[in-house]
């Protein structure tokens, strides 16, 4: 209508004026032809995802990831290839097929570390915010922050959806009761030495995070007596944590996997969480994961199906039953998760997943951490 009235507007007129009119009715008609819902650019995107037939995803030996693959293959009818390790050897990978112009992977779910002091300044990563586009993602109301919270400095590529009270530690309650562990110094008493199972603290993950906190919050002098005096078994294997932690192997466990925790527990193991000690308040943490898009994806429009999917209520709410952790939505239920690991209003929480601490003083702490470790006998 508005088209054809401006076509007689036109004839009528003077030749410039004409001409003017002219141009703009090919610029209205050219944008109106260019514009799309946002219904059909979602159906697009899923047509030509279909198509590419696959989504490659990498994050930790993550057992949630199973229930992930499956409900996202039944509803889109798009496979998703789930890549599983530690940060640090994804990230070697990554680096070295993107120096050899490869690029194999769509989607990276990883940590604090690496994403701040690693992907993101060796721009390992591509915009993910303009992917995001279905209503329920980028509707603010949806969201505790009030919008989608890109937690790196150019507010596009790192998508923080986690936010809770991290475990500082799992005891088995067979043989260490929560009453004998109230201080961090009770963690120092000589009964427990040869008792206590940590995860690596010198590679990237949440073995060198949780180091990195103890060190930060306690002390240098507390760290040495944890880390080396008591002895404590050390791995890079985090079954191996929830395993000797569930036969009471090493009854007291730093950075056991919370989903294998929560399904031992199930089971009967008897296995309590220690958030927060009297000399010990409690931190945040964003894990499990953050999101974030490789660069030049191979799967363009499938790893745009699944970032959308991943982080809407149907998508967070199958991680948070899994992990038992609070996400940043607004929309999914938490009447299920421990009380404990939900934020309380009006305390301040020292956050592990804040994104000046990962790339200054956290890096500086883990250079001193490798240091000790290396007098480790």
């Amino acid at each position: 209508m508005l088209i054809s009235l401006l076509f007689l507007v036109a004839s009528r007129s003077s030749p410039i004026l004409f001409t003017a009119i002219l141009m703009l009715v090919f610029f209205v008609a050219s944008a109106s032809a260019q514009q799309k819902s946002p219904e059909k650019e979602w159906n697009d995107i899923l047509t030509a995802a279909k198509k590419e037939g696959t989504v490659v995803v990498a994050n930790s030996p993550d057992s949630v990831m199973r229930e992930i693959s499956a409900r996202f293959k039944a509803r889109f009818g798009i496979t998703l290839e789930h890549i599983a390790g530690r940060s640090g050897e994804i990230v070697t990978r990554l680096r070295s097929e993107q120096r050899a112009g490869l690029h194999t992977v769509d989607i990276f779910m990883p940590g604090m570390d690496p994403a701040a002091p690693v992907l993101y300044p060796e721009r390992m990563l591509a915009p993910l915010k303009p992917l995001l586009i279905l209503p329920e993602v980028i509707d603010p109301t949806k969201w505790k922050k009030g919008k989608l919270w890109f937690v790196d400095p150019e507010d596009k590529f790192v998508l923080r959806v986690f936010s809770h009270i991290t475990t500082f530690l799992h005891i088995n309650t067979d043989q260490v009761k929560p009453a004998e562990i109230q201080s961090a110094k009770d963690l120092l008493n000589p009964k427990w030495k040869g008792k206590i199972a940590l995860e690596d603290p010198t590679t990237a993950g949440s073995g060198s995070n949780q180091a990195a906190r103890i060190y930060a919050q306690l002390g240098e002098e507390f760290f040495k007596r944890l880390y080396i005096d008591q002895k404590p078994f050390i791995t890079r294997e985090r079954r191996q944590l929830s395993d000797s932690l569930a036969r009471g192997t090493y009854p007291i466990t730093f950075n056991a996997q919370r989903s294998e925790v929560e399904r031992m527990r199930k089971e009967g193991f008897p296995i309590t969480d220690i958030m927060e000690l009297l000399d010990l308040p409690g931190a945040l943490t964003g894990s499990p994961w953050l999101l974030t898009l490789m660069k030049n994806p191979p799967h363009p429009n499938a790893a745009c199906v699944f970032a959308n999917w991943i982080v809407s209520k149907e998508g967070l709410e199958i991680y948070s039953r899994g992990e038992g952790s609070p996400t940043l939505r607004t929309d999914i239920e938490e009447s299920f998760l421990p009380r404990e690991v939900v934020p309380r209003s009006g305390i301040s929480y020292f956050d592990t997943y804040e994104w000046q601490w990962a790339v200054t003083e956290r890096q500086r702490v883990k250079e001193r951490i490798k240091q000790i470790m290396a007098t480790r006998s």
